[in-house]
């Protein structure tokens, strides 16, 4: 049987891949004020981003239950004896998928893997660990692929201001960047779970002539993705920009998804690569 493939909506998965390649994901959640969404499915991007410029009231957010993870593992326990979850790097996602494993009801084997990342950069871990899996990889081996990977992917973003993610309480090391200027565009990863900072410049162009230099610092590129919240003007030239580097039409494009876009802003810009520098 072949082994399935869980991940939470943090991932940033396209849902057209997901799909295709048989990857379960689970929704974190949304909050403004007593209205709760389901990441993705209640709420899409387009209308949360839509919503977070024009309400007064500033979003939360919320790990899913382990009950969620559970159900998910019971159904996909009807069709296979192993489940490998690659989650969340940060908050209570990895705790819930952990939980969520002595709720089932059904008999399966579930692996939890913490990527240390989010966004696609944890998407292309997701993806690749799908593809061997589909290939008829066992669930060590997937495994296995998934821990080398979390070595072997990283992300860059930036964005207008550190603000949300100063009120969300997602800034870590990040925190070093508020006002170092009065105008400043953060550049930020995660490393091993917290927020870091990259860089800092001075304009916008400046800031994606970073991810462009980012991305083009590999000497092999296995998959590349690149996301925005409300910019995708920016987004489609800086794939055209990378097209030199890697193909075009072999790169993810993604929208944030609601639960990023609460910690970030409508600003959001995105690289992810797996590969080799």
């Amino acid at each position: 049987m072949t082994v399935k493939i869980v991940t939470d909506s943090v991932s940033d998965l396209p849902p057209e891949i997901a799909e295709e390649l048989g990857i379960t994901v689970v929704p974190l959640y949304v909050h403004f004020g007593n209205e709760s969404y389901r990441d993705r499915i209640d709420l899409t991007p387009e209308e949360f981003y839509h919503r977070l410029e024009h309400s007064k009231t500033l979003p939360t957010t919320a790990a899913p239950s382990p009950g969620s993870f559970a159900e998910a593992y019971d159904r996909l326990a009807e069709e296979t004896g192993e489940i490998l979850v690659i989650t969340l790097g940060f908050g209570a996602t990895h705790g819930s998928a952990v939980k969520g494993i002595e709720l089932m009801e059904g008999k399966c084997r579930v692996e939890v893997v913490n990527s240390r990342k989010a966004v696609m950069a944890q998407g292309l871990m997701v993806i690749a660990a799908a593809k061997v899996a589909n290939a008829g990889a066992n669930l060590d081996e997937v495994v296995d692929i998934t821990h080398r990977n979390i070595q072997r992917v990283d992300f860059r973003a930036t964005f207008d201001t550190l603000e949300y993610l100063r009120r969300g309480g997602r800034i870590g090391a990040a925190q070093a960047l508020l006002g170092s200027m009065l105008k400043v565009n953060p550049i930020i990863t995660v490393r091993d779970g917290e927020v870091r900072p990259a860089g800092r410049v001075r304009s916008r162009a400046k800031a994606i002539d970073y991810l462009y230099k980012f991305a083009t610092s590999y000497s092999h590129i296995e998959e590349m993705a690149i996301e925005d919240a409300t910019t995708r003007e920016e987004a489609e030239t800086l794939a055209e920009r990378l097209s030199s580097k890697f193909p075009k039409e072999c790169i993810y494009r993604s929208k944030a998804s609601p639960v990023i876009g609460t910690h970030t802003g409508p600003g959001l810009l995105v690289v992810s690569v797996l590969g080799d520098r």
